[in-house]
């Protein structure tokens, strides 16, 4: 096996785990999911490597089971601060990078560890604060805002703990900024809270952690990165008449929903190979309909709006 003691990631179970949880210092609200949709509450952290691994799979779900599924996002807090990875034989920020580029082949999604060696962050709390800023303002749009934090992370090497490019990401995704910035600076962080001691109260150890709720009642738990079978499998089984969607296999209607794809992205959404994907993404970039940023690892298509 190959593990990385630093955050506890480890790719062949799909999994980065918390080695320390913040004590929560009130009871954790109640579970609220959407009347008549199975809620998946997804426990994830702007920089954890496994979440990002399963981005084609969730992608794929929303588009198949989006009228049966409701996600519901919430914050896990993986890296508090180094001051608590500084001991028990914990190593240091540059082997995070390390960690990433081991994992980026692993999962197929480009990954580039280059932050962790140029300006490592000091802690998951910023971004995923900035996250709920976000949320609180429009749910559509932070789920954008969190793609837009993680490809700037894990694919531009920017530390988005800094201000500046949380607040890039926010006007990247449309949001009011001003009032982004006002909610970051206060309220999110009672949020951020709130999410904490939920997954305290649920046992939430690591993520990603996919939490599958009906009527306020716990049915389900996918741990890791799986299949995507896994996830059609664990929806019929709660609610059997479930019904999957059909979607549009066209490029240009899924770069429409999906503005920037990894090449994995496009082969599940696709439902076709890897390699088959890359070579019709690699036609699309001929004829000026996508354009192609390379990465160490791999490949990010984004959609020409022209």
């Amino acid at each position: 096996m190959n593990k990385n003691p630093l955050l506890n990631c480890d790719y062949e179970k799909g999994v980065c785990e918390i080695l320390e949880t913040p004590d929560a210092e009130s009871s954790a609200e109640q579970l609220h999911g959407t009347k008549d949709k199975i809620t998946i509450i997804y426990y994830t952290d702007p920089i954890c490597s496994s979440c990002w691994g399963i981005e084609p799979q969730l992608r794929k779900l929303k588009l198949e089971y989006g009228n049966a599924v409701e996600l519901d996002y919430r914050m896990g807090g993986l890296l508090p601060s180094w001051d608590i990875y500084n001991s028990g034989g914990i190593s240091k920020p540059s082997d995070v990078a390390h960690h990433w580029e081991e994992v980026s082949p692993y999962y197929q999604m480009p990954i580039e560890g280059g932050v962790w060696i140029t300006d490592p962050l000091n802690s998951s709390y910023p971004p995923s604060i900035a996250f709920k800023a976000a949320q609180m303002q429009d749910k559509k749009k932070a789920v954008v805002y969190l793609r837009v934090l993680r490809e700037m992370v894990f694919l531009d090497k920017l530390n988005i703990t800094k201000l500046e490019h949380l607040e890039k990401a926010a006007e990247l995704s449309g949001l009011n900024v001003s009032q982004w910035k006002e909610d970051y600076e206060s309220k999110a962080q009672i949020e951020f809270k709130k999410d904490l001691d939920l997954g305290r109260q649920l046992g939430v150890r690591g993520f990603p952690t996919l939490i599958f709720t009906k009527d306020d009642e716990i049915l389900d738990i996918l741990y890791g990165v799986k299949p995507y079978a896994d996830f059609e499998h664990r929806i019929k089984k709660i609610s059997a008449d479930a019904k999957k969607e059909e979607y549009s296999l066209e490029p240009d209607q899924l770069f429409a929903i999906y503005p920037t794809l990894t090449t994995q992205e496009f082969a599940v959404l696709s439902n076709i190979s890897f390699e088959k994907a890359f070579e019709k993404l690699q036609k699309l970039t001929e004829e000026d309909k996508v354009s192609r940023k390379k990465y160490k690892n791999g490949d990010l298509w984004i959609f020409n709006k022209n």
